[in-house]
């Protein structure tokens, strides 16, 4: 089979630490599919981790790539710049929550993104803590596997990370014993005067979802006190939606879900159809605060992404992704509270929009089961639907489908988790 020699050739070339979910290489996607080099086709439930929201071949995205790179593939912005740079930063300031001047700047991964938001956070309020959140993930970087609160496999052995960072308890509403968002909120703020002080908080970064911690929705109430208290403080309060932003949530932002206007949000994965590409985008007077050549980097904002970005952006628009994401919520959640409801392995659903998850534990309690976890996921693999875990505790299944993914794919592919829950055994 061409899948396994390839894995042969993948042995022998690539190094053990980069890992896959799957040993089957794909040789062409759209839509909701992927299909491999030996002919199988996969339902995606995965989107290349929120990336290919519309889709996997765009053909605005393609237009707009093919149209560029016969113009130019690169000329570095702090060299010599180039329209479609600017055309992205006015964007991302026109869609972005907040009727505040705003300014961007654009660099080519998430994590790049958060790294360059906490040093302007940093230069321009003159302190140094950052306040982060347990669950949390922000990249892989030396900075942002400190922003990051998993070991493995994020952090195991990295070490020594960046300082002047500090964890405190998020709104986990399964585990929090019904503590509201505003309680949780302060259970946090208190640790942070406490232990910090709040004229020491440069930021606090946190995710409006969580995204690799599980899917965790804080309580109402959570994301409104923070904004306020850094407000109040002094401190920049960054919103990470690199994972829930350009419409995967049912809305352009996870944040607007609770009227929340971050200071600064860190974008990327879903921002260009595939192409990569982040983004930081804020508050004008904060943005502006870095000295001219304080920020850059050789492929930040590279032409070709840039020209995806916009044609992605417009292929949103054009299709209204925004429902799109609202339609799925009301099938895919739909289904899966009804799998909650005949298994008590699954704790609960959550998510919003085409950002959804299951958190699987032992039947009638809170802990968790990693071991069922992988093996529903794995059945999932065999049946041809692309699933991942997530999670601290590695027991939580999230999907995230393309937005463009048609109603009997979506469908099909929860068949095919239903068929793996009770192929792993029954209750």
């Amino acid at each position: 089979m061409a899948s396994s020699d390839l894995h042969k050739r993948r042995t022998g070339a690539v190094a053990r630490g980069v890992s896959s979910v799957i040993n089957s290489y794909v040789d062409r996607a759209s839509g909701g599919t992927l299909t491999d080099v030996d002919g199988n086709e996969w339902i995606d439930f995965a989107s290349g981790i929120a990336v290919t929201s519309v889709g996997n071949s765009a053909p605005r995205v393609v237009a707009a790539v093919r149209e560029q790179v016969e113009r130019f593939t690169h000329t570095c912005f702090m060299v010599a710049p180039y329209e479609l740079y600017v055309s992205v930063c006015e964007t991302l300031n026109a869609l972005t929550p907040g009727e505040v001047e705003k300014r961007s700047m654009l660099v080519s991964s998430g994590a790049e993104a958060v790294e360059n938001a906490v040093k302007i956070a940093r230069h321009a309020t003159g302190r140094t803590a950052v306040v982060v959140f347990d669950h949390a993930y922000h990249g892989r970087t030396n900075l942002t596997m400190a922003l990051t609160a998993k070991n493995m496999p994020y952090k195991h052995r990295f070490g020594p990370f960046a300082g002047e960072v500090y964890r405190v308890p998020m709104s986990y509403p399964l585990r929090d014993g019904g503590l509201s968002g505003a309680d949780a909120a302060a259970r946090a703020l208190e640790l942070v005067a406490s232990q910090i002080g709040a004229t020491n908080v440069a930021a606090v970064l946190v995710e409006p979802i969580q995204g690799e911690g599980g899917f965790v929705v804080p309580a109402p109430g959570f994301l409104p006190a923070l904004s306020a208290w850094a407000r109040d403080a002094g401190a920049v309060f960054i919103a990470d939606e690199i994972q829930t932003g350009f419409c995967r949530t049912g809305d352009w932002f996870a944040s607007s879900h609770e009227g929340v206007v971050p200071d600064l949000m860190t974008l990327a994965k879903g921002i260009a159809g595939g192409l990569p590409l982040g983004a930081v985008t804020g508050r004008a007077d904060i943005m502006d605060a870095v000295h001219p050549g304080g920020l850059g980097g050789t492929y930040g904002g590279n032409p070709l992404a840039c020209a995806a970005a916009l044609a992605s952006i417009e292929t949103m628009r054009e299709l209204d992704l925004v429902t799109s994401a609202r339609r799925i919520d009301l099938t895919l959640g739909g289904r899966l509270r009804d799998l909650a409801a005949a298994d008590p392995r699954i704790a609960e659903v959550r998510g919003r929009g085409a950002m959804q998850a299951i958190e699987i534990t032992q039947p009638g309690t809170l802990t968790p089961d990693p071991v069922t976890t992988g093996a529903v996921s794995a059945e999932c693999h065999r049946r041809g639907l692309l699933t991942l875990t997530c999670g601290t505790y590695g027991n939580v299944l999230r999907f995230l489908p393309p937005l463009v993914i048609d109603d009997s794919t979506l469908e099909r592919g929860l068949d095919v988790l239903a068929a793996s829950l009770d192929a792993v055994g029954a209750p």
